[in-house]
């Protein structure tokens, strides 16, 4: 009886640990979740500090964290805004334009036509700069010059959060960075300024360093000059090269996921990627399920017309199981054939999933898999069964 006490008691404790130990790993994502946001709101007010009364666009900033590599905050390109304004606009760009995927009759479309309200009252701002009075001498803007100024900005706000306020990111182990970019998350196109061809461009900037060197400077074994000569700064305009069996999957995935072959939800142009260094790759997928017209909906995938609101999301939501199961096996099936990636690096997949509101399905899908696993499987030393274990799954948000 003694003995089935104790171990009763024993078993207790470790649930109780297990427990404990869950908690605490939730406490830990929700603190990180809150130090990414305070961490955001830091970078836009030191951008706006820069920027000044030249700025009249909102500074966004959205962070992420990705196990294994670190928090990625994504700032907006400074010169997409800046040359927006009648100090830096040129009476030279030959046009504005925007792109998006669009599902036009779909709730999710509303980002969409924001994005597009905001490009026309951009062009108009444009338009309006263009005309405005000019010197005697004329109105005349070196491109490069604001180009090089806005690199500037973006550098001198980069470093100094990394030296002043990186810290404030506490969840992180050292060996995970945290990395500034003016690059966005691709799910969909955005607006962009088209230059003339041959004309400077604006460049793709990021700035990042380990935790552990953050770790070294706030305990005084480096100094703050050691620290910054730390960052590693990543000019990717200034790099043509393209991994082209990473752009060969990439339009794999963009033909699997069209209306006429995904059995399940689908996508609208591109499948973009961002190539990570030490990292590996990330792709972005943003898919869709129906188009509406006159509250009524069609949903191209699975051939079903003319069904309510009701139908479509019970439909939507009978068909995530499947969705999430098909891009698992595409991924373990398709990505084998990837050849530029060393064996550490993860090839990951973030989704944003098609609106469907209090369906119970995630907001955003993430799967994971390291390229050594990929390899294996290509080259047939584990199962694909094996290789699909492998697989890491995230989901966040819930719907």
């Amino acid at each position: 009886m003694k003995k089935i006490m104790k171990g009763v008691m024993i078993w207790g404790m470790m649930m109780a640990s297990s427990f404990m130990a869950q908690s605490q790993t939730k406490m830990d994502e929700q603190r990180m979740e809150q130090d990414i946001e305070v961490a955001e709101n830091i970078l836009s007010t030191m951008i706006r500090q820069q920027l000044g009364k030249r700025n009249f666009f909102p500074m966004e900033v959205n962070g992420s964290y990705t196990a294994g590599y670190g928090v990625t905050f994504r700032m907006p390109r400074l010169g997409a805004f800046t040359l927006m304004t009648e100090n830096f606009i040129g009476p030279n760009m030959t046009s504005f334009s925007y792109s998006f995927n669009s599902d036009f009759n779909e709730k999710e479309e509303r980002q969409a036509e924001f994005e597009r309200d905001n490009a026309v009252r951009g062009e108009k701002a444009a338009v309006k700069a263009r005309t405005a009075v000019r010197t005697p001498k004329g109105y005349k803007v070196n491109r490069d010059s604001l180009a090089a100024t806005a690199d500037q900005i973006f550098l001198m706000v980069a470093k100094n959060f990394l030296a002043d306020y990186g810290d404030v990111i506490s969840q992180l182990k050292p060996e995970e960075r945290i990395t500034i970019t003016n690059r966005s998350e691709d799910f969909e196109g955005g607006m962009f300024l088209r230059w003339p061809e041959g004309e400077a461009r604006r460049g793709l900037m990021s700035a990042e360093v380990k935790r552990e060197d953050i770790n070294q400077m706030k305990q005084g074994k480096i100094t703050r000059d050691q620290f910054l000569s730390l960052i590693k700064i990543i000019n990717t305009e200034s790099s043509g090269e393209l991994d082209p069996d990473l752009e060969v999957l990439s339009s794999m995935f963009s033909r699997l996921y069209r209306e006429d072959l995904s059995k399940t939800y689908y996508v609208q142009g591109e499948v973009s990627y961002e190539r990570l260094r030490d990292f590996g790759v990330i792709y972005y997928m943003r898919v869709y399920s129906s188009n509406e017209e006159d509250d009524r909906f069609f949903l191209p995938t699975v051939g079903l017309r003319d069904v309510s609101q009701l139908e479509r999301d019970k439909k939507v939501k009978e068909l995530y199981p499947k969705f999430e199961s098909d891009l698992k096996e595409n991924l373990v099936e398709y990505g084998r054939t990837l050849r530029s990636l060393k064996d550490e690096e993860q090839v990951l997949f973030k989704v944003k999933l098609t609106k469907c509101d209090g369906c119970g399905i995630p907001e955003t899908l993430e799967l994971s898999i390291k390229n050594s696993v990929l390899k294996d499987y290509g080259s047939g030393k584990v199962s694909k069964e094996a290789a699909l274990a492998k697989v890491n799954v995230k989901k966040s948000g819930e719907q």
